[in-house]
């Protein structure tokens, strides 16, 4: 039977955008302006042991707890720094500052294939259209400067909203923003327990981007698992 969708909720992060390059990248070639070598695979080791402590520390980009999301990335981007050896206070501040607006922007995004057609069919067909994504507030930003944000009525950050996903508050906001019953919506996303398993828990339906290769999740279905975003449509409309 077709299901009777009347409102589709998107990841962002590796479901319609993706880094362009490696975070260690990104940060090396910041330090190479400031005359610091450092080499990326060592920032990109000391990137996921910043961001992990600093969101176990303050989740949800510390909001709740007196910081505000900027404040939350420049400390991160600092740590990432220190922890590959780079001290000099003035030039963390310089990297970070910098870093931060970069990552507004499509300088570091790109969007992934097949998004913009699939999002587009989409809005033809009459679906209405939100994003639900554990982003700061920089999303609105950035899904403008790539050309996204036209497709969707409204964007649900994690820090606006004070939930970040797997917490099924987040989906009941969107669920009132998109002014339809759970059982009406579904949510596309790349990650199982974020995406795919927190949007069900609360009545949704769901599909599960999953590029050929990764860990295959036995409890999907495979008529929700989509191998690329052009899938969704033939999906929705079996």
């Amino acid at each position: 039977a077709m299901l009777r969708l009347r409102l589709l909720t998107w990841d962002v992060k590796d479901t319609l955008l993706r880094l362009r390059q490696p975070v260690g990248q990104s940060y090396a070639a910041e330090a190479r302006a400031h005359g610091v070598s450092v080499q990326p695979e060592a920032l990109s080791r000391s990137f996921r042991e910043a961001y992990g402590a600093q969101s176990r520390h303050f989740p949800n980009y510390g909001r709740g707890q007196g910081l505000t999301s900027q404040q939350w990335w420049l400390d991160v981007v600092k740590q990432t720094f220190r922890l590959s050896g780079v001290h000099e206070e003035r030039v963390l501040t310089l990297m970070a500052e910098k870093l931060y607006h970069d990552f507004c922007s499509a300088h570091n995004w790109e969007v992934l294939p097949g998004a913009s057609e699939t999002l587009g069919r989409c809005c033809r067909r009459g679906f209405r259209m939100g994003v639900v994504s554990n982003f700061d507030n920089r999303l609105e930003k950035v899904l403008s400067q790539c050309n996204l944000r036209h497709h969707f009525e409204f964007i649900l950050t994690s820090e606006g909203a004070g939930f970040a996903k797997p917490d099924g508050r987040i989906f009941e906001k969107a669920l009132r923003l998109g002014g339809v019953p759970p059982e009406q919506a579904a949510h596309i996303g790349d990650d199982y327990t974020r995406d795919y398993r927190a949007a069900r828990a609360v009545g949704m339906h769901s599909f599960l981007l999953q590029a050929a290769g990764q860990g295959e999740e036995t409890e999907v279905p495979p008529e929700h698992v989509l191998p690329t975003l052009s899938h969704l449509l033939a999906l929705i409309e079996k």
